[in-house]
């Protein structure tokens, strides 16, 4: 009996050695979407150590977030509601909701909101913002989020040209971009200042393409996909990709908020909400343009 005793014991111990060694299966990132820096190397250290969903806690501290509200799929008021919707909500809500604190979001122009968050007006800014060495000298980014390609957008009855070189060959067309904006950068690579009509924010620079008064648009190809969707007789993409880049959060210098929300984004990629967000958003199923929208008044 003894010995029965002992031989279970020792069965129960080794049970619980495995349990405390053993990890979680690794999720691969879903196509299109950007593996997160980092991330393989949290999730080694997590399972060496047994703690495998263990996130900072913030202590329900409030982050305010800087975004435009105008930019969609990632930031909209929501013609049925009233309300702000978007991407960037859903993440950073379920990003918070992890970590324990609450998002504060704050509507801010795009322009200027870079250095507003470097001064440290905003905790961090969520905009659909590509990450770039340029742009890393005045803050710090999270991990990137998703890929995105910089592609042109020309109304569906274009028939002057069929590729990026084919526009820029051809003197008399005009592209519209927003300022401030890696599109903006990509335009005045291709093109003299004189071919580039920019606009305060996206919205504008696409009704001026439907009006005529621009001859395509450069756009970040995840940001156009509901609008071009649900506006295939007007509208269509020309061209190959004219640059592969990543987006992700802009914060402070030295924010400790840093490490903390890459945690988090680890964590919603591995848990597939990421997946979940990208079908809801990033696909057919979002069928809300920018004619939805409430007309902004551009500034004077």
């Amino acid at each position: 009996m003894w010995v029965k005793k002992v031989a279970l014991l020792f069965v129960l111990l080794l049970s619980l050695a495995l349990v405390a060694c053993g990890g979680g299966a690794v999720e691969e990132p879903a196509a299109g979407e950007a593996p997160a820096e980092g991330a393989a190397e949290s999730t080694a250290e997590g399972a060496e150590s047994g703690e495998t969903s263990a996130l900072p806690d913030l202590g329900g501290r409030e982050i305010t977030i800087a975004l435009e509200n105008a930019y969609l799929p990632f930031n909209y008021i929501d013609p049925a509601t009233s309300e702000p919707a978007g991407w960037d909500y859903d993440a950073i809500r379920a990003m918070c909701e992890l970590l324990n604190c609450t998002p504060v979001f704050v509507e801010a122009a795009w322009e200027g909101m870079i250095q507003a968050v470097a001064d440290g007006q905003y905790d961090m800014a969520a905009d659909g913002i590509t990450i770039t060495e340029e742009r890393r000298q005045v803050v710090d980014f999270s991990d990137g989020y998703i890929n995105i390609d910089q592609r042109l957008l020309a109304r569906a009855d274009e028939a002057r040209f069929d590729s990026v070189q084919s526009f820029v060959d051809n003197a008399e067309l005009i592209i519209g971009t927003q300022t401030g904006t890696t599109n903006f950068e990509t335009a005045s690579e291709l093109l003299p200042a004189e071919r580039i009509q920019a606009f305060e924010q996206f919205s504008f620079a696409v009704q001026a393409l439907l009006a005529g008064d621009v001859d395509a648009v450069i756009l970040d190809e995840t940001a156009g996909q509901g609008y071009i969707g649900v506006n295939a007789d007007q509208l269509k993409l020309v061209g190959e990709s004219m640059s592969s880049d990543q987006l992700g959060f802009v914060f402070p210098k030295g924010s400790e908020l840093v490490p903390a929300f890459n945690a988090a984004l680890a964590e919603l990629r591995a848990n597939g909400t990421l997946d979940q967000l990208a079908e809801k958003y990033f696909s057919d199923a979002f069928s809300i343009t920018y004619e939805d929208l409430p007309t902004p008044t551009p500034a004077p």
